[in-house]
């Protein structure tokens, strides 16, 4: 890239302005890419770290069998990618209400994108996952009913810090309870989060999971120097008695 500094992509949304940007790192010289929404930034190629860990945490703790895991939130990719890389995935749902970002990918605007709309186990659809987790129908409006064996989570900064005020519903017991509907017996909610682990939040995981954990991942920070951090909550679905 010639230019150190270049926006992609730039579209209104229901939600506020978002961009694709492209920038050369001043002392790698690779290319970074972020994505705004606003004047506030969702995302950037720099962290990855705990949207990977995201997608490896819950994958192990399922067992060694064919896995259907959906993801809510597309955005760069890098936790979509992380599931395609396990290979007991059979089908990967990635849910994303910005049709932008899904163009994104699918006009390989973004580094994932041809990888992940080449892989026949994945689809990128355009819809509402708080609200296709909160109805009865729940995540695949092709298979009414459908359940999972994971679902992954990574939309909000935070459970408190919400991209919209509906959002905020899904972080309640009773949202919590229509969610983990959607997964088979044994399953794994996960949720990436930007702020440290939250004990009202895990409180409601308890009262919906059998069994829940919060996980700090450190990561290095080069543009502020030091480590930062991100949490993952880990909620598991009681397994059918034998």
């Amino acid at each position: 890239m010639g230019l150190r500094f270049e926006e992609i992509d730039w579209q209104p949304t229901p939600i506020g302005e978002i961009s694709l940007r492209r920038r050369r790192h001043p002392v790698s010289g690779d290319d970074v890419y972020e994505v705004k929404l606003g004047d506030e930034f969702l995302m950037s190629s720099l962290f990855t770290t705990g949207e990977i860990a995201l997608t490896e945490l819950a994958l192990a703790k399922l067992p060694d069998t064919e896995l259907d895991v959906a993801v809510g939130g597309l955005g760069l990719g890098y936790t979509a990618q992380a599931v395609l890389d396990d290979p007991r995935v059979r089908t990967l749902t990635v849910i994303d209400a910005l049709a932008e970002v899904i163009d994104w990918h699918q006009r390989g605007l973004v580094p994932l994108g041809d990888r992940l709309t080449s892989d026949a186990r994945c689809r990128l659809l355009h819809g509402d996952f708080f609200a296709l987790a909160a109805g009865p129908c729940g995540l695949d409006p092709t298979e009414p009913g459908r359940r999972f064996h994971v679902i992954l989570l990574d939309v909000d900064h935070s459970p408190r810090h919400v991209l919209h005020p509906r959002h905020a519903a899904l972080y309640q017991p009773a949202g919590l309870r229509a969610l983990a509907g959607h997964l088979h017996p044994g399953g794994v909610f996960a949720l990436w989060s930007n702020d440290p682990p939250d004990p009202q939040f895990t409180s409601a995981l308890s009262e919906v999971f059998a069994h829940t954990a919060a996980h700090v991942v450190a990561f290095d920070n080069p543009l502020q120097g030091g480590t930062s951090t991100n949490t993952v909550y880990l909620a598991g679905k009681a397994p059918d008695r034998p």
